[in-house]
């Protein structure tokens, strides 16, 4: 049952992890590719970044994952990710602040606390709490937690070098009918206003003090229609 709660905790990584597949990584663009930043504050339909997922316990690659902009609301933003090698798809649904509502097998209410707040600024902290229910499953936990914008970093991917703000996410989830089924998580996320996302995340989720699940996602490639 405490699988359910780290798939829970951080959308996005569980989405790639649930339809990964295990992939070569594609080639690196030439470098006058990498250093041209395509701005793209504002989303739009067609907007596209392409992720790797590695799994920090074994050292593996385990699958390229492209999200791509499929509707812009005033209030969500809709993505269809799809997993190189495999011809599935799946669709998630966010706010503007790009924060997970439902990623089809979990929704969150109101959301899963993983986007940002802008505008950031060193120091700017703020609270999480929600519930995730996965009503296919009956299943449903308490969330709660914290961010903190820790400071401003240069990170290089194989998208480019982009400057960034990191934001550390603590979360807790606990089920809400089993107060002894608990489990932590902490994101470190690397977003970049200029696009409007993140170029890498870092996660880490525990339970009984061990660690269960640790995770890296890196910008490989992104761009407008």
């Amino acid at each position: 049952m405490l699988r359910c709660a780290f798939v829970a905790i951080i959308g996005l990584l569980a989405t790639s992890g649930s339809l990964s597949a295990q992939t070569a990584p594609a080639e690196s663009p030439p470098a006058e590719e990498q250093n041209a930043l395509e701005p793209m504050e504002d989303p739009q339909t067609g907007d596209h970044w392409t992720y790797e997922f590695r799994d920090d316990i074994t050292g593996n690659v385990k699958s390229t994952t492209t999200n791509t902009v499929t509707d812009v609301s005033g209030t969500e933003i809709s993505i269809r990710t799809g997993v190189l090698g495999n011809p599935n798809f799946g669709y998630l649904t966010y706010d503007r602040s790009w924060n997970l509502i439902n990623n089809g097998i979990w929704r969150y209410t109101p959301n899963d606390g993983s986007g940002v707040r802008l505008p950031l600024a060193a120091g700017k902290t703020w609270s999480i709490k929600g519930t995730d229910l996965n009503s296919t499953a009956g299943v449903s936990w308490k969330r709660s937690g914290t961010s903190k914008v820790v400071g401003q970093e240069s990170i290089t991917t194989r998208a480019g070098t982009f400057d960034t703000f990191k934001i550390e996410t603590s979360v807790q989830v606990q089920n809400a009918n089993d107060p002894t089924k608990k489990a932590e998580a902490v994101q470190q996320t690397w977003y970049v206003p200029a696009i409007d996302h993140w170029v890498k995340r870092a996660y880490v989720s525990r339970s009984d003090g061990r660690v269960r699940e640790k995770y890296t996602i890196e910008l490989a490639e992104y761009g407008r229609r």
